[in-house]
């Protein structure tokens, strides 16, 4: 109960700092026994480019994930509380990285990396004109992260413990 209350207490103060980024979005995974995940991005800026290799944030700003539940991502458990996403996209792999500095405003750590987990990419037939970020509910302790951008969907698993 403790940690759901800093995790709403950590996600308000975060919804606070993410407001001031101007058209910002939220998606949402409820699990089947009532726990969620939830990651807050902002949108992709017009002609944002993708760079191989690099750390991409939409929009210039990192998104931030809340979870109330006990996760695993490439097999690291995930406290219940907020951290930073990142990703790093590449041709044919891209990567998701969990981060455990939340401060608005500062700059990516990898120090602070809980984890880097691979993301499966497919290749979309029609280009997206925005960025598309959701969540699949895929069974009942399952959600699955998905971003798409350009031609490009990425997608990694959540696993509640």
């Amino acid at each position: 109960m403790l940690a759901r209350a800093l995790c709403l207490v950590l996600f308000a103060s975060l919804v606070a700092a993410a407001e001031e980024t101007p058209e910002s979005n939220s998606v949402t995974c409820t699990l089947d026994d009532g726990q969620q995940l939830s990651v807050r991005y902002a949108n992709a800026a017009p002609g944002e480019k993708l760079t191989n290799g690099k750390i991409w944030t939409p929009g210039g700003v990192p998104m931030f994930f809340f979870t109330t539940a006990n996760v695993t991502l490439a097999n690291t458990q995930i406290q219940p509380g907020a951290y930073s996403m990142y990703t790093i996209p590449a041709s044919n792999r891209w990567t998701l990285i969990v981060n455990k500095n939340v401060t608005p405003g500062s700059k990516y750590e990898e120090q602070q990396d809980l984890v880097r987990a691979p993301m499966e990419v497919g290749q979309i037939s029609q280009p997206l004109k925005q960025l598309d970020v959701s969540f699949g509910h895929m069974g009942p302790k399952l959600c699955s992260f998905r971003i798409s951008f350009g031609k490009v969907g990425a997608f990694a698993d959540f696993k509640e413990q």
